[in-house]
């Protein structure tokens, strides 16, 4: 009765304001594990990119005098609808998108420890606003968590020699990431406000969010922007590393041909949905270039030196990032149908991958099929870094491997039964404590707990650097033991086990040093 009378008082309280660099915002009350917090959403962190700004780097937001409103997201970038399990609760979509929000413990004004966490969606779809970032679990746990929106697709990766030629730095492309450094320093310049410790940030995302993290670890750009990082699948490292500037100005030159747009004025004339429907042809995701100042060579180049970022990093992947139907395509999962895929694979390697992604009956094949596929989607890029970075980082490293399937939905399709394993994406709402905000999946007590641990994890490590606290299983940083490197399985009971796919990873690193991925 009483904390619910506390709840009433909090709510009944004019609302939040805070005086930031540009001018007063105002927020609004709201309640998380019984703990009064204060939420302020569609905070611009840099000017529009529109007109002349469009594909350029971000520009400094204007001040303004009035209380500002930020009591609802701002518009999500730009982008086409291409992933089912998104859900937004954006005002809208606009080029006018770079906004950012912010959830913290009502009051607070102590210096608090800061997450900032990039969204995934392969650089073309996701936004701050999706209920599975949301920052309330984390705020109600002492932590000031922000959500940022950053430009996507054509919009955020984009580059063309005009372009190039008038960049001060003679860069183009990487819109996106340059939009997230910009969003650091916002945040070293602003989140004291928020009762926020500038020099207690932990950067954080999932997939291209990860992938983006990697980016940010080895770019001089944002060099003492934060002091942790957090990687859950994905890292810019082959087959996913960046590609030469040139070759992204050779795309951009062709799709701009495409759309009879011959020099910049008229591609920035052109209206953003008919730049966003011109996409649609297009395969895959947005790529990060070596535009010489975002990046001035791969991550992997930089971390085998150690001039990364030196700061401490938890990473993982989950137990089912692909599913072996992408090795075996339509085919049965039959030993012989798996030594054809795997000879259409590797070529005059396929035995050695056979050995090493054994397939002998039915049951093996599904299995060893299955952690190819997500091997080579994205588990094998993330291993790459948590290798460098244990091997070249100079602070401790902490190695997961989510294996918390998801439950039934709650209304499954006729036929339809639980993924065995984790899927790409299945941790956010688990690590982020939002397991309520997703109701398609009938979540039960062992969710719970395996989302208790793991979101524990988490704000352990944002607050110290380190995942280990009062509650939780012991978690030991990445070293090598028993024929292996130690690392956390994370589900309803956590356990520590050596990881002895280093051969696997050796061989997947030679294979995409002269391969693109084939999947």
């Amino acid at each position: 009765m009483a904390g619910f009378a506390a709840f009433v008082a909090h709510a009944a309280a004019p609302p939040p304001r805070v005086s930031l660099a540009d001018g007063w915002v105002e927020g609004r009350r709201a309640q998380a594990d019984a703990v009064a917090l204060e939420v302020f959403q569609g905070i611009p962190y840099a000017a529009p990119p529109l007109g002349d700004l469009r594909w350029k780097p971000p520009q400094p937001a204007s001040a303004w005098n009035d209380v500002r409103e930020a009591k609802r997201f701002g518009p999500r970038c730009m982008q086409l609808p291409l992933f089912g399990d998104m859900r937004f609760r954006s005002a809208g979509m606009s080029e006018d998108c770079l906004y950012l929000n912010v959830w913290k413990p009502a009051g607070a004004t102590t210096k608090l420890p800061v997450l900032v966490y990039f969204f995934g969606g392969g650089f073309v779809a996701g936004d701050g606003s999706e209920p599975r970032y949301d920052g309330a679990s984390l705020a109600s746990r002492g932590i000031v968590t922000v959500t940022v929106n950053y430009r996507l697709g054509v919009f955020g990766f984009f580059a063309t020699p005009a372009l190039a030629t008038e960049s001060p730095q003679h860069a183009a492309g990487n819109y996106g990431l340059l939009d997230q450094v910009a969003a650091l320093r916002w945040v070293r310049d602003n989140i004291a406000a928020f009762g926020g410790d500038p020099a207690q940030v932990t950067i954080a995302g999932e997939s291209a969010g990860s992938i983006a993290v990697s980016a940010l670890m080895a770019s001089p750009l944002s060099r003492g922007l934060f002091a942790r990082a957090i990687g859950e699948s994905g890292a810019l490292i082959a087959p996913i590393a960046p590609v030469p500037l040139a070759t992204m100005e050779r795309r951009g030159e062709a799709f701009a041909r495409k759309l009879g747009a011959g020099t910049l004025a008229a591609l920035r004339a052109l209206p953003a949905d008919r730049l966003l429907q011109a996409t649609r042809e297009q395969h895959g995701d947005a790529d990060v270039n070596l535009d010489g100042w975002f990046l001035r060579e791969s991550p992997a180049a930089s971390m085998a030196r150690g001039e990364q970022a030196q700061v401490p990093l938890l990473l993982g992947s989950n137990s089912q990032e692909g599913y072996y139907t992408a090795i075996l395509k339509d085919q049965p999962p039959t030993p012989a149908h798996y030594r054809t895929a795997l000879q259409r694979l590797f070529g005059a390697q396929a035995a050695r991958a056979l050995t090493l992604y054994p397939g002998a009956d039915t049951t093996q094949v599904k299995s060893s099929a299955t952690a190819l596929a997500g091997d080579m989607f994205i588990a094998h890029t993330t291993w790459r870094w948590m290798d460098l970075q244990r091997r070249h980082g100079g602070a401790p490293v902490y190695f997961y491997y989510f294996d918390q399937p998801r439950p039934a939905k709650v209304h499954p399709a006729a036929g339809e039964s639980p993924d065995p394993g984790a899927v790409h994406s299945a941790g956010i709402e688990y690590a982020l404590g939002n397991l309520a905000g997703n109701p398609v999946y009938a979540w039960t007590a062992a969710d719970r707990a395996a989302s208790a641990m793991m979101e524990g994890y988490f704000a352990r490590f944002i607050k110290t650097g380190d995942p280990n606290g009062a509650g939780l299983p012991p978690w030991p940083a990445v070293r090598e033991s028993d024929g292996g490197l130690l690392r956390q399985v994370i589900a309803a009971h956590c356990r520590t086990e050596a990881d002895r796919g280093a051969a696997r990873q050796a061989f997947l690193q030679a294979y995409f040093a002269t391969h693109a991925d084939p999947l």
